[in-house]
């Protein structure tokens, strides 16, 4: 049987494929030590979450400050980041193509049909999780997402992944197990060819 992969959780269950992930959530971009970041990264996958918040969170320039720092981490360790996103996707893909990361995750994807496709011409990946079914932009931009760009995730939602799975595929019109495969391939292309 196929394994179910979480990108991101903030409830990990210890089945299936959860990322292991460090880093400086943007609301806490003024609390946390970006300089100490290094030392957490011992038993990571990926920097994160990371990114820009222009409704929660610090001063936008605090917040780009921890941003910048960790997307250098991220490069200088040839990891990838997973990225948090809150209406500021044009200032943040600035950002990448400044320093851009080995590959990147827009986690818990709620954007817009034109953004998703800025972001998987640049090869990003997007993963989808329980809000995208409220709406009926991100809802387009799901079924448009290329599967070698896809990824699923439970976010800090209860719902159990294997549901995120059967809703994305009926969004779809695909057998969830297609796209277990499809995240699956994903995930080994972008995790388990890191070097080191």
């Amino acid at each position: 049987m196929l394994p179910y992969v979480n990108i991101h959780t903030h409830r990990p269950t210890g089945s299936g494929i959860e990322l292991r992930t460090a880093g400086v959530h943007p609301w806490n971009a003024d609390m946390q030590e970006v300089a100490t970041l290094g030392e957490r990264l011992s038993d990571v996958q990926a920097v994160g979450e990371t990114g820009l918040d222009f409704v929660h969170g610090p001063a936008r320039e605090v917040q780009f400050g921890a941003l910048r720092a960790q997307l250098r981490i991220a490069r200088e360790r040839g990891l990838p980041v997973v990225l948090h996103c809150v209406r500021a996707f044009e200032p943040l893909m600035r950002e990448l193509a400044a320093c851009e990361p080995r590959a990147v995750i827009f986690h818990g994807f709620i954007g817009s049909p034109e953004q998703a496709r800025q972001a998987l011409a640049k090869g990003y990946f997007l993963s989808f999780g329980e809000r995208a079914f409220a709406s009926p932009k991100t809802l387009a931009a799901l079924r448009e997402t290329p599967l070698s760009q896809l990824f699923l995730e439970t976010d800090d939602s209860p719902v159990p992944i294997a549901e995120i799975y059967a809703r994305a595929a009926e969004a779809r019109s695909v057998p969830a197990e297609e796209l277990q495969r499809a995240t699956l391939a994903n995930y080994k292309r972008t995790f388990e060819t890191q070097h080191g």
